[in-house]
C-alpha cells in the first residue's frame, strides 16, 4: 500500500539560509571576525574628522567651540538612530542595515575631503552619524543569532576590541596621511576608501552575516511561555535599572570624549608637546584600553559583584587623569600617564557589559542595550561643547579635571546597578519554587 507524502517533497527557498552552516568553529569565528572589522570601522569614523581639528582650523580659522558642535551633532544623530535602530533591524534584518551604514561612512568621507564651508563638514559629521547609529543592534543580532553559545563570550570581547583598535587607529592613520601628503582632505578621502573596501568585504561574505535564522532557531518553547502575557515593547523604560544604566554609560562617554577629541590639544597647550607626538594619545590610550579588555574578560566569570571591578578600575582611570591634570608631570611622562588611564576603562569594559546584561529583565536585552548605548552618544554630544569652551579659554587642565570627574560619576551609578541586581537575585533566592 502506497501513500503520497507531499510535505517532504516541496522545493526549499533558494534564498533561504541554511541552518547546518551554523555553530562549526569555523563558522563562527568568520562570524565574529567579519562583526569585528565592521564595528572597528564605525569607531573609527568617531574620528573622522577630530584628529584634523588643528589642519582645519588653520585652513579655515574655526575655533574648538565651532569644531566640537560637529562632534556634537555626529553624536546626536548617532544617538537618536540608535534609540530607533532596534525596531528597524528587526523590520528589515541586521545585514542590510550594516550595509547602509558602511555606505553611509564611505558618503561622509567623500563630503568632509571635498568640503569648502562649515555647512559641508556638519553634513560629513550628519552621515557620520547615521552610519553609527545602528552598529550595536546590526553587531549584537548577528552575534547572538549565529554564534554557538560556547564562543559567544568570545564575540562579545572580540566586538569590544575591535571598536577599541578604530579608535586607536583613526588618530595615526588620519594624522598620518595628513602629515605625509600635507592635506587632511586626503586622509578624508583614504577614510572613504576604506568604509568601501569595508563594504566589499561585508557583501563578499554575506553569507556569515546572515540573521534570518539562528541556532535558537529551532528550539522549543519553554513549557508554558506561550501563556506567558505579553508586555508593552516601552514597559522596560519603566525600569529604574536601565536609566541607572543610562547614566552609567553617559558618565563614561563625557570623559571619554575628553580624551578622544581634545586630550591632544590640551597636552600641546599645557605641556608644550608638539602635536606631532600628542595625537598619539588617544591611539596610546585605545591600545592600553584594548589590552585592559582582555585581561577585564577574565574577571567576569570570577567576581561575582562586578560593581566592584568597575569601581576600582574607573577610579584609577580618574586618578591617573587629575594627575595630568594637575601640569606637576614632565610632559613626555604626562603623555604616558595620560595613556595608561586606557587600562582602567578597558578592564572595566566586560564587566560593564555583563552588569547591564544582568540588570535587563528577561526578553528585553536587545532594547535595554539599544537604550543605554544611547547613553554613550549623549554624554559624547553634551561633554564636546563644553571641553572645547574649556580649550578656547585656555582651561586646559579642565579637560583632565573633567575626565576625572566623569569616571567618578560613573562608579555611583555602577554602584547602584549592582547593588539592584543583587537585591533583585537575593529576592529570587528567597522566593519559594
Amino acid at each position: 500500500m502506497t501513500t503520497s507524502t507531499t510535505t517532504s517533497t516541496a522545493a526549499p527557498d533558494p534564498g533561504a539560509p541554511d541552518p547546518s552552516a551554523l555553530g562549526s568553529l569555523r563558522q563562527d569565528s568568520r562570524t565574529i571576525g567579519l562583526v569585528g572589522l565592521a564595528h572597528g570601522s564605525s569607531h573609527f569614523f568617531h574620528l573622522l574628522l577630530p584628529p584634523l581639528f588643528p589642519w582645519l582650523i588653520a585652513d579655515f580659522g574655526f575655533s574648538y567651540s565651532e569644531l566640537s558642535v560637529l562632534v556634537s551633532a555626529f553624536f546626536i544623530v548617532s544617538g537618536v538612530g540608535q534609540a530607533l535602530a532596534g525596531f528597524v533591524v528587526d523590520r528589515f534584518g541586521a545585514r542590510p542595515i550594516m550595509f547602509a551604514a558602511l555606505s553611509s561612512f564611505a558618503v561622509a568621507g567623500v563630503i568632509a575631503g571635498t568640503a569648502n564651508s562649515y555647512a559641508q563638514l556638519m553634513l560629513a559629521a550628519i552621515f557620520a552619524g547615521l552610519g553609527n547609529a545602528p552598529f550595536h543592534p546590526v553587531d549584537f543580532t548577528i552575534l547572538n543569532k549565529r554564534l554557538s553559545p560556547q564562543r559567544l563570550g568570545h564575540g562579545f570581547s572580540v566586538h569590544g576590541l575591535s571598536g577599541n583598535l578604530g579608535w586607536a587607529a583613526a588618530p595615526v592613520f588620519m594624522a598620518g596621511i595628513t602629515s605625509a601628503t600635507g592635506s587632511w582632505r586626503m586622509a578624508c578621502l583614504c577614510g572613504a576608501a576604506l568604509a568601501a573596501i569595508i563594504l566589499a568585504i561585508m557583501v563578499i561574505n554575506r553569507d556569515a552575516l546572515d540573521d534570518r535564522v539562528s541556532l535558537a532557531g529551532a528550539a522549543p518553547k519553554a513549557a508554558g511561555a506561550a501563556a506567558a502575557p505579553q508586555e508593552h515593547p516601552m514597559a522596560f523604560l519603566k525600569l529604574p535599572s536601565v536609566w541607572l544604566c543610562f547614566s552609567f554609560f553617559f558618565w563614561t562617554t563625557c570623559a571619554m570624549s575628553a580624551i578622544q577629541s581634545f586630550s591632544s590639544p590640551a597636552l600641546q597647550q599645557l605641556y608644550g608637546l608638539p602635536a606631532s607626538i600628542t595625537a598619539y594619545v588617544v591611539t596610546g590610550y585605545m591600545l592600553f584600553g584594548a589590552a585592559g579588555m582582555v585581561l577585564g574578560g577574565f574577571l567576569v566569570g570570577r567576581v561575582e559583584r562586578l560593581e566592584k571591578v568597575i569601581s576600582a578600575c574607573l577610579l584609577f582611570s580618574g586618578i591617573l587623569l587629575a594627575l595630568v591634570g594637575t601640569g606637576w608631570l614632565p610632559g613626555y611622562v604626562a603623555l604616558g600617564v595620560a595613556a595608561l588611564a586606557g587600562i582602567g576603562t578597558g578592564l572595566a569594559g566586560p564587566s560593564r557589559d555583563m552588569l547591564v546584561k544582568r540588570a535587563a529583565p528577561p526578553g528585553a536585552t536587545g532594547r535595554v542595550y539599544g537604550t543605554v548605548y544611547s547613553g554613550l552618544d549623549l554624554g559624547f554630544c553634551l561633554a564636546a561643547p563644553v571641553f572645547g569652551y574649556m580649550l578656547d579659554h585656555q582651561m586646559n587642565a579642565g579637560v583632565f579635571f573633567g575626565a576625572a570627574v566623569g569616571m567618578v560619576l560613573s562608579v555611583v551609578s555602577a554602584g547602584f546597578v549592582g547593588a539592584g541586581v543583587a537585591a533583585r537575585k537575593q529576592k529570587a533566592a528567597v522566593v519559594p519554587a
